[in-house]
């Protein structure tokens, strides 16, 4: 028998940490402490199979930024099932019905990462753009500035490190986690991490900071799992401490600052690659769609769409699959309707169908990646479930011309 509840620390938290270990989430007795942090950042909902909690989904509360607005979001931080409660759809069903909660409490857009594509797909979410990594031998960095000398920065610090996160400079499609442990989680999971940064002279504010992690301490491959900063100089300066690691460190993988190419920064990145072909250090780019997002509030999401372009007008017809994971006692349904939608300085969708305009028919999974701009309409139309007559579709290209969101926050 199955019983879908909320969390309950005291009941529950022996069962979850051992559907974590199942899972390969905690090797370690500190990870528990991190597991515990995550679960008292947000919304966690349990599947209780045979008196025990099987499976878990847990969200936090964010901010998505599109364009200049900053738009509540849900990040869904972990879907887990124990090894006797696979294949019986709980993790479809307590995500839907997590999703439906937060949406009811004004959440409009929700994310997460992905272990494959494909199951969440049956959720309603669809993927998001590329992220690029970027594996280089630091000493390669052309970074003429010489940087500051900074603090160290350990766990201790998170709460600091988090609001120097949260106030990093944002840019189109990126993702805020708002609370504060969800940043102490990720250090207490980094194998021997450290922090580096700067604060201000006179209030002392962390300004901008860095935090690594690596398995092999002398001589890398280090991890760089975020940089927060507020300016070009404070990016810079955290690039230049890099570099300066670099007599001693041969490699370190980052993730593609927004906006930025890293190539730009190498002294010869393709020379470098060739020599590293197969090594330890391969100096290399990779490049995957790890996250997925989906729309749970359509009018909400078009009334802080903000675009510079000529106007669109158009009938949708949306669909969306998560319906069929929720049961009576959800008054949240989904997204799925027909709709009148503007795109332009201000933006709406509203219930309804206007005859004299051309309709388009759309998934969920597909309109959200319009909005945000990982592609295009015309190619949506290709590979996405995303149709309708060639003129219109053109003219939303022209609409949505959205730089490509970047989350710039692991998840």
């Amino acid at each position: 028998m199955t019983d879908f509840r909320n969390y309950d620390k005291k009941k529950d938290r022996d069962a979850v940490a051992r559907v974590w270990r199942e899972v390969g989430w905690i090797e370690k007795v500190e990870h528990e402490e991190a597991m515990d942090a995550v679960l008292e950042g947000g919304r966690t909902l349990v599947a209780e199979v045979n008196g025990a909690a099987e499976c878990m989904v847990n969200t936090c509360p964010g901010t998505l930024r599109h364009l200049e607005e900053d738009i509540p979001v849900s990040i869904i931080g972990g879907v887990t099932t124990s090894r006797i409660a696979r294949k019986q759809g709980l993790a479809g069903r307590v995500t839907a019905r997590t999703l439906a909660e937060d949406a009811e409490d004004g959440m409009k857009v929700a994310l997460l990462g992905i272990f494959d594509q494909g199951f969440y797909n049956q959720l309603g979410f669809g993927n998001g753009a590329y992220e690029h990594w970027y594996t280089f031998d630091p000493a390669d960095l052309k970074i003429d500035i010489k940087p500051r000398i900074p603090v160290r920065l350990t766990v201790d610090d998170w709460e600091e490190m988090h609001a120097s996160r949260v106030a990093r400079d944002r840019r189109h499609g990126a993702c805020t986690l708002l609370p504060a442990q969800m940043t102490r989680a990720e250090m207490i999971w980094s194998e021997n991490g450290f922090g580096l940064g700067y604060r201000d002279e006179e209030s002392g504010e962390l300004t901008h900071h860095l935090w690594a992690r690596t398995k092999a301490v002398e001589h890398g491959p280090y991890t760089v799992s975020w940089m927060a900063y507020r300016t070009k100089e404070q990016l810079f300066e955290l690039l230049g401490l890099l570099k300066n690691l670099g007599d001693q460190v041969n490699s370190i993988e980052l993730c593609e600052p927004p906006g930025v190419q890293m190539q730009d920064l190498l002294d010869h990145p393709f020379r470098s690659r060739r020599i590293t072909e197969r090594s330890k250090h391969e100096n290399t780019i990779f490049a995957a769609a790890y996250w997925q997002a989906r729309i749970l509030d359509l009018p909400g999401c078009l009334e802080q769409t903000h675009l510079s372009a000529k106007e669109a007008h158009f009938n949708l017809i949306l669909t969306d699959p998560i319906g069929r994971f929720l049961d009576d006692t959800s008054d949240w349904r989904g997204v799925a309707g027909e709709y009148v939608v503007a795109l332009g300085e201000e933006s709406s969708a509203k219930e309804g169908r206007d005859k004299t305009l051309p309709t388009l028919n759309a998934s969920v999974n597909a309109f959200t990646r319009l909005w945000l701009g990982v592609r295009p309409a015309s190619i949506l139309s290709w590979s996405d479930d995303l149709s309708g007559p060639q003129g219109p579709l053109a003219k939303l290209d022209r609409t949505l011309c959205l730089p490509a969101p970047q989350v710039d926050w692991d998840f």
